[in-house]
């Protein structure tokens, strides 16, 4: 398995971001962060984060999936990034992962790989997907395209990622390890 790409910008939602990063890490995925513009990104709540890298230096063949965490400004800031939109669209022709919580998935509208895809955001960002199959489901799983409501359902969402990038054992052993209800 190569590396899990969760980009970061100015504004992020730091539960998605960080939850999503150790729910990777714990169940054995190699997660490499990225900052747009800049390695130190601040989330809407003030959480500063240090990124292990900044965008550009990403290679795609190194790559199996890209998770997007929400919250604004941040995911706008996510979709303004060509670098990130040019990673995803990558990604998804090659079939890989390509996930988003929140007001993420605006992102994934932006990189234009949603067109009839089945997904959900955070209430009210349906407007900026006009492309896809609009569903309000906690989570959306459509083919290689995973995406979520928002904050509230992070772990699930984190947990999703470990089942479809490994298997469901694995995230069994996560969620009775982490005290997570089974979903």
């Amino acid at each position: 398995m190569g590396k899990i790409l969760i980009p970061l910008a100015e504004g992020f939602e730091e539960i998605e971001a960080v939850t999503n990063i150790d729910v990777l890490r714990r169940a054995g995925l190699d997660v490499i962060t990225a900052g747009i513009g800049s390695k130190n990104i601040e989330g809407d709540h003030g959480i500063k984060v240090e990124a292990d890298t900044v965008i550009s230096e990403i290679d795609t063949a190194d790559l199996d999936a890209v998770v997007l965490p929400g919250g604004m400004p941040g995911a706008a800031n996510l979709r303004d990034s060509n670098e990130l939109r040019n990673i995803i669209k990558k990604l998804n022709e090659e079939n890989k992962l390509c996930a988003a919580v929140c007001a993420a998935p605006i992102v994934l509208e932006a990189a234009g790989i949603l067109d009839g895809k089945k997904a959900t955001s955070y209430p009210g960002f349906d407007k900026d997907m006009p492309s896809c199959n609009y569903q309000e489901d906690r989570v959306v799983i459509d083919g290689n395209l995973i995406t979520g409501r928002g904050p509230g359902v992070a772990v699930e969402f984190a947990m999703t990622l470990v089942e479809y990038l490994l298997d469901k054992e694995t995230k069994e052993e996560l969620q009775k390890s982490m005290l997570v209800k089974s979903n």
